[in-house]
């Protein structure tokens, strides 16, 4: 210790200065970390972030204040002041909490970018108001002189250097948006700014600091207490600082977890917890880039035979327990290597590299076994089934857009094909899929260009011969490819979703031609279940009738028992709304869907029609002529006429006759016709018999 002018020029503990040191550095990149944490979030979640920050940041400042101040050693007793002490504490929090707010203020940051360098401004005034409040609590036994010079250097540097520690945090907010890799380096250089705010500060106050010995009167600490007071304190910052630390990590830990957890939910199936179309596509992008692995990729289609007949049957609540219950079977069976995920509804898809066949088939087996065991369902055994179509890379294709759609050709030909559940791709497949598109292509274009056309058959009364009325029946006649077949382009036109046009053009043309007969025999009209299903049918009914002027009695709508299905309380609905206007309704193809008792009570059926598949095996089957004969006496209890279909014998009409059915429609009686050539026939008349009725007629 020297004498200068009177003056005493004092030591420093160096160890405590030291612990001052990592004080100030620890307690700095723990700040950083947090007030770089309160720029990326919002609202009170950033007050928060602000306020952990400000707590750590005051016990940080003033802690190392303190730290270093019992590290200088004047020569002289020394003592603190407990208020002014407690006090320079709480001007450090305070003004930390405001300059980390006014920083990471959106509306402030919205009014100029200088806010994080003001918030920073803030927090330096605050550091220096601490200081300096800490100083006055110094007390020692001496006279206390200050180099306003050096007081004045001490806050620039506080204010400036923190101005620059936000800002530079500000600075990195912005660029840790698109970059989180950053964040480690970013916190390095704030942590080391704020550190040297903080010591450029404490060193250059100090040094403005001078002590005359002069005794005094009052009550002064031993050293050896205070440095273990200064001890004390170093660990409670460390403490602080450690709190603050851990506080991150955990929120880091937490953000980390559900930031899992988001993606765990992106790539899952809800419902059977299997990886979904995100996750599947995701794997096999990574699969085809696997360039050195010379094993073949199979890519395998699966989708569910008769889903659609369980949720009919026994509800939604079944379908969705056999797919958990069937996606836990092939979750389980899965060896390393294996994929399988949930594409969505009914349909699935696996993946695995194989290098034999053998490999292969002892897959497709184990799916095989785990797709037609039969699931538990309260007290009934459902049994859905599958299809399953295969398409190998690179033999099948060099894609995955390829690869995926030719998957899907070989399962829907498994699918049109019961005699076997797999199906490994082949070329011709292409050739048929593009048979498809264009036949499709050209029905889209058919009604337009007039291909379109509705045949009438005739449907006759067995008691007394005598013609009850006609189906209309749609025929497509193709410029290049002749007649198609409705079976071919049906399901077309429902797939495609072109149905709904041309049954509404089915049942206005029907009407309008119906109009005009004589005797006013009835006309019945087909329905799609896509109709039934998409269109406002009463008011399509309704509307065509008004139109047309055929009378509403004199339209008979036919629709199948798997029309019903889809929405039991709908169809009800649908069905008495059309049964309100007049028109009378047919249970078609009855005996080959589910054949409910409880849909012909539920229902307003003025018609059974049978099918024709139980008249064609009559002949040559005792169990199809006992469906008939159930069929014919389960109408005569309900009071509802039966109408077989498919005559072409008189041994099959004899049969239907003797067992009291109620009318028959046939090629015995009559094939499907235009209706230009009934009239010419004779076999039907119009009101109008003049040229402009025929040529209307023919038109």
């Amino acid at each position: 210790m020297m004498s200068v002018a009177g003056c005493i020029v004092y030591k420093h503990n160096l160890w405590l200065v030291v612990v001052a040191l990592l004080i100030c550095a620890a307690g700095s990149w723990v700040t950083a970390r947090l007030v770089l944490r309160a720029f990326a979030t919002r609202s009170r979640q950033r007050m928060g972030w602000s306020f952990i920050g400000a707590v750590v940041a005051a016990a940080d400042i003033w802690c190392t204040h303190f730290v270093a101040m019992l590290g200088f050693e004047p020569g002289v007793p020394i003592a603190f002041d407990p208020v002014l002490t407690i006090t320079s504490l709480l001007i450090a929090l305070v003004g930390s909490f405001a300059g980390f707010l006014l920083a990471t203020s959106q509306a402030a940051n919205r009014l100029t970018r200088a806010a994080p360098a003001l918030g920073g401004a803030v927090v330096g005034l605050a550091v220096a108001l601490m200081h300096y409040a800490g100083m006055l609590a110094y007390r020692v036994e001496g006279i206390v002189i200050w180099n306003r010079i050096g007081i004045a250097l001490s806050i620039v540097f506080a204010v400036s250097i923190s101005g620059l520690a936000l800002h530079l945090a500000g600075a990195a907010a912005r660029r840790l948006q698109a970059n989180a890799a950053s964040a480690g380096a970013s916190a390095r250089l704030v942590a080391g700014v704020l550190a040297l705010a903080i010591a450029a500060l404490h060193f250059t106050g100090m040094s403005a600091f001078q002590v005359v010995p002069m005794p005094i009167d009052g009550h002064f600490s031993n050293p050896a207490a205070l440095h273990a007071l200064a001890l004390a304190v170093a660990c409670m910052a460390l403490v602080i600082a450690g709190a603050g630390c851990v506080s991150f990590l955990l929120d880091d830990s937490v953000r980390a977890e559900s930031v899992e957890h988001l993606r765990t939910m992106a790539m899952s199936d809800m419902l059977t917890g299997l990886p979904n179309r995100a996750s599947f596509n995701a794997r096999i992008d990574a699969e085809l880039a696997r360039t050195q692995d010379t094993r073949k990729l199979a890519l395998i289609g699966i989708d569910l035979n008769r889903f659609k007949e369980i949720n009919d049957l026994h509800g939604h609540h079944a379908g969705d327990e056999v797919l958990r219950i069937l996606a836990r079977r092939l979750s389980s069976l899965m060896r390393e290597g294996e994929f399988v995920a949930r594409m969505g509804g009914d349909e699935f898809v696996a993946l695995t590299r194989f290098a034999s066949r053998e490999e292969l088939g002892d897959l497709l087996s184990r799916l095989e076994t785990a797709l037609y065991r039969p699931v538990r369902y309260d007290d009934a055994e459902l049994l859905s089934g599958a299809s399953l179509g295969v398409a190998i890379y690179p033999d099948d294709a060099t894609t995955k857009t390829v690869l995926i759609n030719n998957a899907d050709l070989a399962m829907y030909r498994a699918k049109a094909d019961l005699s076997q559940s797999v199906c490994f791709y082949e070329p011709a497949m292409d050739e048929i899929a593009r048979a498809r598109r264009s036949l499709t292509h050209d029905l889209r274009e058919a009604l337009a260009r007039g291909q379109l056309s509705v045949h009438y058959q005739v449907q006759t009364s067995i008691a007394n011969g005598e013609i009850c009325g006609y189906e209309a029946l749609l025929r497509w006649e193709h410029p290049r490819l002749g007649f198609i077949s409705p079976a071919e382009f049906i399901p077309l036109a429902e797939e495609n979703g072109l149905i709904l046009g041309i049954g509404a053009w089915v049942l206005r043309e029907a009407c309008t031609r119906a109009v005009s007969w004589s005797p006013p025999y009835k006309v019945a009209v087909n329905l799609s279940p896509v109709q039934f299903a998409h269109a406002d049918l009463p008011k399509l009914v309704e509307t065509v009738l008004v139109e047309t002027g055929l009378a509403p009695e004199r339209l008979e709508l036919e629709l199948t028992e798997t029309t019903i299905f889809a929405d039991r309380e709908r169809s009800l609905d649908v069905l008495q709304r059309i049964k309100a206007i007049g028109v009378s309704i047919a249970l078609d193809d009855f005996g080959t869907g589910y054949s409910s008792l409880d849909t012909l009570r539920s229902f307003p059926f003025d018609k059974i029609k049978l099918d024709q598949s139980f008249i064609s095996e009559a002949g040559s089957s005792r169990q199809a002529t006992a469906i008939i004969r159930a069929v014919l006496a389960l109408g005569k209890s309900l009071g509802i006429p039966v109408l077989a279909e498919g005559i072409e014998t008189e041994a099959q009409f004899t049969l239907l006759a003797d067992e009291g059915c109620d009318e028959v429609q046939g090629y015995l009686l009559g094939r499907p016709a235009p209706l230009s050539h009934l009239v010419a026939s004779g076999q039907l008349s119009l009101l109008a018999d003049d040229e402009q009725a025929l040529s209307a007629v023919r038109g």
